[in-house]
């Protein structure tokens, strides 16, 4: 199992690549990694150093796969983080060069805008990208409730908004949606939700909520999704795996009182969680 993975790079802590590559190999998972961003640490700590790619140093990277003959090869593109609005092109080029490699291949897109409380934190032309050019070509797309709202128009604040806004999302293209940090109105204060349509109606994971507030969870639980999908071929098994292991994750970075997650010390947890949560199915 391969996946080309096309996202941001830290030297200290765990975001973008340097929090999906390593729990996806722990599963099993090959990746080859391509990164769009190569910073000191990543952006929340408000100071940092290192580079943006451009479009053409991604392109350059995958055509250099490409030569080799591997993308027959790869299952999958994940793409996270991007940098810049030009390197959204060079990751539509991987896709294109990955299908036209191997029909079978699929891309899941996870469409870094922003989040609750943050507000808008990428570029310029980036959120536009994503929902116009992005989540169009993607397989499956992984939006927290913010970057949700932001693909659809749609505020969400019940259970029938986030229907809504999950139905328009599948217009655009995806046929497997998975929305994480979700809060609505009727959920209760202790708890956050991560919820996924695959096409047969809602199921939800319910977690309890931690005190904690990290970078790199949700490039975390985009790569144990789609990871564990690419296994399974299943949308509930992922769904099962990906809540449990980030739970797993976060629990133990919070008892540790860490600023940056334990991707390194809670490794067990991608590949046998701790606690396993169940599936809920919503009624439509």
């Amino acid at each position: 199992m391969n996946i080309l993975s096309i996202q941001s790079w830290v030297s200290y802590g765990h975001v973008g690549n340097a929090s999906a590559v390593f729990p996806l190999q722990r599963m099993g998972i090959d990746v080859w990694a391509i990164n769009t961003v190569q910073f000191s640490n990543h952006t929340g700590y408000g100071k940092w150093t290192g580079q943006v790619y451009t479009g053409e140093n991604v392109r350059e990277l995958i055509d250099g796969i490409a030569e080799r003959g591997a993308l027959e090869r790869c299952n999958g593109v994940l793409s996270g983080y991007m940098g810049d609005a030009g390197i959204g092109e060079s990751i539509l080029h991987a896709v294109a060069r990955v299908r036209e490699a191997n029909p079978n291949a699929l891309y899941c897109c996870d469409p870094v805008i922003g989040d609750v409380g943050r507000g808008v934190f990428v570029r310029p032309g980036i959120p536009e990208f994503m929902r116009d050019r992005a989540v169009a070509a993607a397989d499956i797309v992984t939006p927290n409730q913010f970057e949700l709202e932001y693909l659809s128009g749609t505020t969400v604040a019940h259970t029938a908004d986030l229907e809504a806004a999950i139905a328009a999302v599948h217009a655009i293209g995806p046929k497997i949606v998975m929305v994480t940090s979700v809060r609505l109105d009727d959920t209760p204060d202790d708890a956050v939700d991560i919820v996924v349509s695959a096409g047969s109606g809602l199921m939800r994971v319910r977690t309890p909520l931690l005190p904690i507030g990290v970078n790199g969870a949700g490039d975390a639980i985009a790569a144990l999704f789609f990871g564990k999908f690419l296994q399974e071929q299943s949308a509930e098994a992922a769904l099962a795996h990906a809540a449990s292991a980030t739970h797993g994750l976060l629990k133990r970075t919070a008892e540790a009182g860490s600023r940056e997650i334990l991707t390194v010390g809670a490794q067990d947890e991608f590949v046998s969680p701790t606690t396993r949560f169940s599936v809920e199915h919503l009624a439509k």
